[in-house]
């Protein structure tokens, strides 16, 4: 199990839930912290608790995220993890309710932030001799979501693209990319709909557990790996089936 203390990350979406969450996790860990978000008063608060750095970030854009690695380095001279964490749920669907800004919203947060972020953080790993990209994806982006199918969307996106980097990324970067799948958290993202998942008896997940798996990923092995997180289960990869092949003649 590898040891994080003297590392450096960055964390999108820090301001709240599960970003605030790990951030306060890792610092405890003597991990230093750049801290991310568009919510400043927020964020710059718990940078200053935390004795981190923080820069105002939106996710969506490859210029902000290439600024963010940039003053990663300038504060710190390295970068061993990116937590690609910030997302937002769409709230609307394809049809009479879809609308377009808040679609391209959803999407550019959510799957751009994703790769934007891990292309500008990508040879700053490298340069490091090596380090890990980790995603925060969803259980969305393992099962069907009804009443938000854009989120599903764009995670099962992430989802899909953790897995081909763990394959694609070359084995002497040293690099390792996994996803962070949680269900249903108790953070700000799900009060939309918290009232409907409470009478439905529908378990909610601590935010700890999902900081626990975060902290598995982190320091483990693995690469190219989605770990679900839900209620009563130990957090692990999600088993993926294979496709079928054709059949030769």
């Amino acid at each position: 199990m590898a040891q994080l203390t003297g590392q450096v990350a960055f964390i999108t979406g820090a301001s709240s839930g599960i970003g605030e969450a790990v951030a306060r996790r890792l610092a405890t860990e003597g991990v230093q912290l750049m801290l991310a978000d568009i919510d400043d008063a927020r964020g710059e608060a718990l940078a200053a608790e935390l004795g981190a750095g923080y820069l105002h970030t939106d996710t969506s854009s490859l210029e902000d995220n290439e600024a963010l690695v940039a003053a990663t380095l300038a504060r710190y001279g390295r970068l061993d993890l990116a937590f690609l964490n910030a997302g937002i749920s769409s709230g609307c669907g394809i049809g009479e309710d879809f609308d377009l800004a808040t679609y391209r919203r959803a999407m550019g947060v959510n799957l751009d932030g994703v790769v934007f972020g891990a292309h500008a953080a990508l040879e700053a790993l490298k340069a490091n001799g090596g380090g890990q990209l980790i995603a925060t994806a969803s259980m969305a982006g393992l099962v069907a979501v009804p009443f938000d199918p854009f989120y599903a969307a764009n995670k099962h996106a992430v989802v899909g693209l953790v897995r081909s980097l763990g394959v694609t990324l070359d084995p002497k970067d040293n690099i390792r990319a996994n996803a962070l799948c949680p269900s249903f958290a108790d953070t700000n993202i799900i009060k939309p709909i918290k009232g409907f998942l409470e009478d439905t008896k529908f378990p909610i997940l601590e935010v700890s557990d999902v900081v626990d798996a975060f902290m598995a990923i982190a320091t483990g092995t693995g690469t190219g790996q989605c770990h679900f997180v839900v209620v009563g289960r130990p957090s692990e990869p999600f088993q993926f089936r294979n496709a079928p092949g054709p059949v030769l003649s």
